[in-house]
């Protein structure tokens, strides 16, 4: 899933003519979905959206504080040519998530949103119509995110690498145990056949 996020002073959402949406100071979010996506990509999505600190505080410090933090609104837009690989000069969107199944998946990533924050401050456009979308960019800042993979994110392949050596630790534990214990029971045998005073070579007791 990819998003690009813009800090606003404000923006809004036009379809023929007639104001979908808009706010004034926070974040406008174009959203596109790929067809991979998950539950999982929406969740880091929405986290991260909330809690990016792109504001000042009341001091002027900057990058301190998130849209939540100031209590302003986040436009959100579906755009699935954010998820366009290049033939030539031509845009492709097979990456995109079908609109027949992107639509709840969007639906459900506003859901998501308005439950961690204020609902009444995140608004959207209009899902599969053509839009006009005004922004006025504050800054400028703009942000590109992508959620990541598990073959993307160092953390997670830090956490499976150490399970996989985890993994080998306990497998090579089984056998050198095994032996340890085999050991001592020919040990043991050893001593027993000694003990006993048994004729012979003690060594021709042993097993094979």
């Amino acid at each position: 899933m990819k998003a690009i996020i813009q800090r606003v002073t404000r923006a809004s959402v036009t379809v023929g003519g007639e104001t979908m949406s808009s706010i004034g100071q926070g974040l406008c979010v174009l959203l596109g979905i790929s067809v991979e996506d998950t539950h999982t990509d929406a969740e880091y999505m929405v986290r991260k959206i909330l809690n990016l600190r792109l504001f000042e505080d009341d001091n002027g410090r900057a990058w301190t504080k998130s849209v939540m933090d100031r209590d302003y609104e986040v436009l959100c837009v579906s755009q699935f040519t954010l998820q366009c690989v290049l033939k030539g000069n031509k845009p492709d969107f097979h990456s995109a998530m079908p609109a027949e199944l992107a639509q709840p998946f969007y639906a459900s990533i506003l859901e998501n949103m308005r439950s961690a924050y204020k609902p009444e401050l995140v608004k959207d456009g209009k899902f599969g119509t053509s839009m006009q979308v005004d922004i006025q960019n504050d800054g400028p800042v703009t942000i590109e995110l992508t959620s990541p993979s598990v073959s993307s994110d160092p953390r997670q392949l830090s956490k499976l690498e150490k399970q996989q050596q985890r993994k080998e630790k306990v497998r090579s534990k089984g056998p050198s145990e095994s032996s340890r214990a085999e050991k001592s029971a020919l040990r043991a045998r050893q001593d027993t056949h000694a003990s006993s005073g048994a004729d012979g070579d003690v060594s021709s007791e042993r097993e094979p």
